[in-house]
């Protein structure tokens, strides 16, 4: 605890005192190598309570052996807990995200310090470091990678305040972060240019693919969770009930992005396209014999072999009028900026547009 005038210092009641606008309390805990006890002053809580609350927490696990020096919890230390403490409640692929920034950006350069000796102006200089040289051999890192690990580190931070009470303040909304550069729209195919796409891919084995995605809206890792439970040509809808992602080589299932099932109407030649698809699959099986992987109610998008596929690093640049933007690195998004009709009848309105193109 910092030095202070003995005349100016606040009475001390049951451990606990008050030094400016944050609450503080302290404790003995007994050094596991020495024996001796020793003052542990710990500080940063809003709130009497607070204080009171954290401080009867500490005698408890002092007296059990169990207790933590908050004031010696590092950066590192910090967010590998929290991150392992979230990693049943974030997707797949956005846990796989946090855990890379934290690795090769927040860790190696401020990992080392205690959580509360991080300032504002520690994470502004880790921003700054980065843009300047935090990329690959030296590079600047991008502007949007920056972005990125600050609203990891915002989430982080603030749990260690509201929930964790470690610190007093998040030092992470305070630090001043890399202006956001403005993002080009992404160009947009017209309906004359996605015809003519699916219709030089039509021999394509990913041709269903390909045009499931461009008529429906469906993303990448959506079509490829797709099951043929949930696909029903004769009522013109399929259901879109989760998502896969591709981590490390590996398929991972999930939710959908907003975690919502949904159903999704299809036009005739939609239907047609994924009623081929059935009987390429079934070809496929009887081709394979006892190698078939696939189940009878399986996975629509498969392998030669009924396995899941992966499309991982397969280009995809299917985008229409329909799409309404382009994001190829990550999946068709098709929606209809020219059709705001009601679903089923966007569907057929736009199997029109492109046939008549």
């Amino acid at each position: 605890m910092p030095a202070t005038n003995r005349k100016n210092t606040p009475r001390l009641r049951d451990g606990v005192t008050k030094r400016g606008l944050t609450w503080w309390y302290v404790i003995r805990v007994k050094d596991p190598e020495t024996g001796i006890s020793k003052p542990r002053w710990v500080g940063g809580f809003a709130t009497e309570e607070a204080v009171k609350a954290a401080r009867d927490e500490a005698r408890v696990k002092a007296r059990h052996g169990e207790y933590v020096d908050r004031n010696r919890i590092t950066v590192a230390a910090y967010l590998n807990d929290w991150i392992d403490a979230h990693a049943m409640e974030i997707k797949p692929r956005t846990l796989a995200d946090y855990r890379a920034y934290i690795r090769l950006y927040a860790t190696p350069r401020i990992g080392h310090l205690p959580i509360q000796a991080v300032r504002p102006s520690t994470i502004t200089k880790l921003y700054r470091d980065l843009l300047t040289s935090g990329g690959r051999n030296g590079q600047p890192l991008a502007v949007a990678t920056v972005t990125h690990l600050h609203a990891v580190l915002r989430k982080a931070f603030r749990d260690a305040v509201v929930v964790d009470g470690l610190i007093g303040s998040n030092p992470v909304e305070r630090a001043k972060r890399p202006r956001a550069q403005a993002q080009e729209p992404g160009t947009v195919w017209t309906i004359a240019q996605l015809r003519s796409f699916l219709a030089t891919a039509t021999q394509h084995r990913l041709f269903a693919f390909f045009h499931v995605a461009a008529y429906t809206g469906a993303r990448r890792g959506e079509l490829l969770n797709l099951r043929w439970k949930d696909v029903d040509p004769d009522g013109k809808k399929i259901t879109i009930t989760g998502s896969t992602a591709v981590i490390a080589g590996e398929r991972v299932n999930g939710t959908t992005k907003s975690g919502r099932t949904r159903v999704v109407s299809i036009d005739d030649e939609t239907a047609a396209v994924l009623r081929q698809r059935k009987a390429d699959q079934t070809a496929e099986q009887l081709h394979a014999g006892d190698s078939w992987r696939g189940t009878k109610d399986g996975y629509v998008f498969t392998t030669g072999w009924g396995e899941p596929m992966l499309l991982s690093g397969v280009p995809v640049h299917v985008v229409a009028a329909r799409l309404g933007h382009a994001d190829p690195a990550i999946t068709f998004r098709v929606y209809a900026h020219v059709i705001r009709s009601a679903e089923a009848a966007a569907a057929d309105i736009f199997a029109q547009a492109v046939q008549a193109a």
